[in-house]
């Protein structure tokens, strides 16, 4: 999966990446010297704090943290039972990566979070779920460096997916079961970890709640806007992490970077909403004015899509992607999502009113219908790439399509799926019409026939690939993989 180094950067005064300008790592020593010594808090003195900054959730939805504490005290005042901590760690999108570059670089910060919450609502076990390899060592190497403590901290590696950060997969799977949804509404905080009211939150959230400790509500609220104060981590392009205060204009970001607004951004990663370039000029870091727009900033990705690339094209590699990694629990999963990734492939390659349809009438059927909200985050990406590049969408409608090839920019996984074009050569005519269409991937031979039966597939080649299949007047060629 996705084992990119995150490249870091900050704009303002750094708070979660304090202490990183010359460093590659805190330990224990000198996170203590960047950040100061951690003190511990009472539940009512920790929601206070937290409604005072206004913390929610850096994970996707935004829920506000006091409020999960409150039902998390609840459930356990009422039945009299152990609470715990849970901190996804996981980040199963390769558009994400600040969480990553939390635990590789400031991992005490987190762990820091985790056992201030832990010690508020009284639980004796905190828990940070991750799925790579790397990021779970630079964990047990802090862990090893701060020694006993009145809370059982401990890291778990779970698979590396795209569900394994949705909250009942990861409860469960740290629960020693399947690290699948539930396909049910589940309340963490009610029924979590091992059955206990669990205070389940991401990597970023308790980072900032270990930073808002130290600073204070009325420090901490001199960063940012008003409504929303403090800063936001936001993984640009897949690559760079960047620590940036609330209410700063996108566009600045994306010029700091060197970056441009391009065709468009994608704002909130894969489950995410495609912002035109004109919104994107615009919009500020915010969730205020990301909601006026339909959006919502999610786990922090922020994706602007190059002027040289097919944005059908990208859209249909994704939304493979995305299918290729659901849960396979159910319909809307194992059949929708593939049906709209092979629709979407089909009209990014040939495109035609009746493949366009097609693509509509798999989001539509997937809509709703899912034992979690993979199908409805995928299919949601779908409809906004669809509509925020209509003038693409339009000519392809026409047959002609836009004439850019696909680059495959957006990202993926590192370790590509293997894909091969096969030649059925009981069937094949020499016609050459799809060498035509796959000049780089298919060379014809003296005879005119392809030189090779078995052909390897770049992601990006893909949706020529499918083009090619269906000019073959033979029916001679096929994609495996």
């Amino acid at each position: 999966m996705n084992q990119i180094q995150p490249e870091i950067t900050s704009f303002g005064p750094a708070t979660l990446l304090a202490g990183l300008e010359n460093a590659e790592r805190l330990d224990r020593e000198r996170h203590i010297s960047v950040h100061g010594p951690l003190r511990l808090m009472r539940a009512a003195e920790m929601v206070e704090l937290a409604e005072n900054i206004g913390l929610r959730g850096r994970g996707g939805a935004g829920f506000p943290f006091a409020r999960k504490v409150q039902a998390v005290m609840k459930a356990s005042a009422a039945g009299d039972r152990q609470t715990a901590v849970i901190v996804n760690g996981s980040e199963g999108e390769p558009s994400c990566l600040k969480d990553t570059a939390l635990l590789l670089r400031a991992p005490h910060l987190v762990l820091d979070g985790a056992e201030l919450a832990a010690a508020a609502i009284g639980a004796e076990e905190a828990v940070i779920g991750v799925t790579r390899r790397d990021v779970e060592a630079s964990v047990q190497q802090a862990l090893a460096e701060r020694g006993p403590s009145t809370t059982l901290l401990r890291v778990e590696r779970l698979p590396e997916r795209f569900v394994t950060g949705e909250g009942t997969a990861m409860t469960r799977g740290l629960s020693n079961g399947p690290t699948l949804p539930a396909g049910r509404k589940v309340r963490t905080s009610e029924q979590g970890l091992y059955g206990m009211p669990t205070l389940f939150s991401n990597t970023e959230t308790f980072a900032q709640l270990a930073v808002a400790a130290r600073l204070g509500a009325d420090s901490y609220r001199k960063t940012g806007l008003p409504n929303e104060p403090g800063t936001v981590l936001l993984t640009i392009s897949g690559a760079l992490v960047v620590e940036a205060p609330t209410g700063a204009p996108l566009n600045y970001i994306l010029e700091m970077c060197g970056m441009s607004v391009g065709q468009g951004v994608l704002i909130g990663g894969y489950h995410g909403m495609w912002l035109t370039p004109d919104d994107a000029q615009s919009v500020l870091v915010s969730r205020d004015s990301l909601s006026a727009l339909g959006a919502t900033l999610g786990a922090g990705a922020v994706l602007p899509l190059p002027a040289d690339t097919c944005p059908l094209g990208e859209t249909a590699l994704v939304a493979r992607w995305m299918a290729d990694e659901s849960a396979q629990q159910c319909g809307p999963c194992v059949w929708g999502l593939t049906g709209l990734a092979d629709e979407m492939a089909v009209f990014a390659a040939t495109g035609g009113q009746s493949a366009y349809d097609a693509v509509y009438a798999h989001i539509k059927g997937v809509k709703g219908r899912g034992a979690c909200s993979h199908p409805d985050g995928t299919s949601r990406f779908v409809a906004s790439a669809l509509s925020i590049f209509a003038d693409d969408v339009a000519e392809h409608v026409r047959g002609n399509g836009c004439g850019r090839p696909t680059l495959g920019v957006l990202p993926l996984t590192t370790e590509e799926k293997t894909q091969s074009l096969l030649v059925d050569w009981t069937l094949c005519r020499a016609h050459g019409l799809c060498a035509d269409v796959l000049p780089g991937v298919i060379q014809l031979g003296v005879d005119g026939y392809p030189m090779s039966a078995n052909m390897a597939l770049r992601p990006a080649s893909l949706p020529d690939a499918l083009k090619a299949v269906r000019r073959c007047p033979a029916l001679a060629l096929r994609i495996e993989g």
